[in-house]
C-alpha cells in the first residue's frame, strides 16, 4: 500500500520554511509579471503595497515547492494538480519574508488517487500571505491512469 493510502481527512502538516530575497522578487517579476510594483522601489512605495513586494504567483510556485518537499519527506508521490478552485492572496510578501504553509487534508478520495488539500502560506509573523485549496494527483502510476480515464482528464 503507497503512503498516502493511510492519510486521514484533517490530518495537517507544516512545510519548511522559504525566504524570499530582493533579487528573487526582481528577477521573477522581470521574467514573469512585470509589474512596476514588483520591479521599481519607487513606484511600489507608491501604490497599494507601500512597498517592493512579491509576484503573488512567485507566492504560489514557492507554495508549490514547500508542499513538493512535504510530501515528498513523507513518501509521498505528487503526480500533478488537477483544480485549484479557490485562492486568495492576503497580504503582499516582501523582500526577506520567511514563507511556511500548513496543509490540511480536506478529503481522500484514495479509489481514483486525489488528494483535497487545504493550504495557508505564512510569513515569519504568522500573517497569512495565501489560502487556496487544491486536489492533486496521488498515488502509482496505475492509479492515475485510472484516474485520467475516469474523469476525462487524461493528458493533462
Amino acid at each position: 500500500m503507497d503512503k498516502w493510502q493511510n492519510l486521514e481527512v484533517g490530518q495537517e502538516f507544516e512545510t519548511g520554511t522559504l525566504t524570499l530575497s530582493k533579487g528573487d522578487i526582481l528577477e521573477f517579476a522581470a521574467e514573469f509579471d512585470p509589474q512596476p510594483y514588483h520591479l521599481e522601489t519607487e513606484a511600489a512605495e507608491a501604490s497599494i503595497f507601500g512597498g517592493l513586494c512579491a509576484s503573488g504567483w512567485q507566492v504560489c510556485a514557492l507554495m508549490s515547492r514547500l508542499v513538493s518537499d512535504t510530501f515528498r519527506d513523507q513518501g509521498i508521490a505528487i503526480q500533478g494538480i488537477q483544480t485549484i478552485p479557490n485562492m486568495q492572496w492576503k497580504i503582499p510578501v516582501f523582500a526577506e519574508d520567511s514563507l511556511c504553509a500548513t496543509v490540511v487534508v480536506a478529503d481522500c478520495k484514495k479509489d481514483v488517487g486525489l488528494l483535497v488539500c487545504d493550504i495557508r502560506v505564512k510569513n515569519q509573523h504568522q500573517k497569512i500571505a495565501l489560502t487556496l485549496s487544491m486536489t492533486l494527483r496521488i498515488g502509482t502510476q496505475s492509479t492515475s491512469q485510472s484516474t485520467a480515464e475516469s474523469d476525462g482528464s487524461a493528458g493533462l
